[in-house]
Order: C-alpha cells, then structure tokens, then sequence
C-alpha cells in the first residue's frame, strides 16, 4: 500500500478535520497503519511478542497524542502533548531497530525513516508552541554526505522526498 492509496481509505470524518492538515498527524496515522501488518508478523514469534505489543502502543500514540494537543488551547498545552508524540515516535523508531531480525532490512529501514521524518516535524512544531528553542544539539538530524542514509527523504526537508518515502511502503 502506498501512501496516496492509504489516504483514500481515510474517512471523510477525519480527514475533514482541520487536524488532517498537520503534515505530522497524517505520517502518524500512517505509521500505526502500517505497523498493523509489522505488529502481526513480530506476534508470531515468541520472542518478539511483548515487543509487538509495545511497538503498537507506542506508534497508536504518536497520532493520539497530536489530536488531544492539537486540541488544546495554549502553546504551552499544545506542546506538551506533542512532546508525547516526539518521545512515542521515538519509542517505535527503538522497538522497529529491535524488531529487524524479523521484519527485515527493507521494511524496518522505511519504518525508521519515516518516524525520523515524524520526530523532525515535531522537532519544528514544539519549539513553535512554547515559543522557545528544545535543548537538543541543533545538528542531530543534518548530514552531510558522507553518513546520508539510505532513504533520500532523510536528508531532504522537501515534499518530493517524502513522497518517495510514502510512495511503495514494503510490508513484512
């Protein structure tokens, strides 16, 4: 399934709202989506079984997170409840590492890139909600190109790149 095919499952009744307008919101509404099809396959192995349940909460949370702050009717409300989805998409980004042996190469490094690209639309927002800068080292998620991952959408903040990312999501 890719990206633009998912969209058109959305229903109306969310993607009406002026909370679907948040680039970060429908990524992470995608990336529990998807994850359904991971979580599925890490349930079958013994080992991975408690992981899939953590990785399922962790990727739910990133999209529920950001409905309830987009909600609020502060800055600094908004930001907390963003700052959820950061560490929930975070979480997932650490489950997805673990989970690799049974995901895979291909799909766990699209599911990396796409939390990364989630956790770089948060790393802009929260800082716009609280009106000050987050204390992260500033040149955490630039590269130059000798470390560029594999996926151009990492080292591109453009819609293009991310169109590519979205455009042939590998299942498990």
């Amino acid at each position: 399934m890719d990206y633009e095919s998912w969209v058109a499952t959305v229903p109306e009744e969310i993607r009406g709202d002026s909370l679907w307008k948040m680039k970060a919101y429908r990524l992470g509404l995608f990336a529990a989506d998807v994850g359904w099809q991971d979580v599925t396959k890490l349930v079958q192995d013994r080992r991975t079984l408690r992981l899939s349940d953590q990785l399922y909460r962790a990727l739910g949370s990133i999209s529920a997170n950001l409905a309830e702050g987009y909600s609020r009717g502060t800055g600094r409300d908004r930001a907390r409840f963003y700052e959820y989805a950061l560490g929930s998409a975070r979480e997932s980004r650490d489950w997805y590492h673990k989970g690799r042996h049974i995901l895979g190469d291909t799909v766990t490094q699209h599911r990396l890139s796409l939390l990364t690209e989630i956790i770089r639309l948060l790393l802009t927002m929260i800082p716009q909600q609280r009106g000050r800068v987050l204390s992260e080292e500033r040149g955490a998620y630039t590269s130059d190109p000798e470390d560029r991952p594999p996926y151009p959408a990492l080292s591109t903040r453009n819609d293009e790149g991310l169109d590519t990312l979205l455009a042939n999501v590998p299942l498990p």
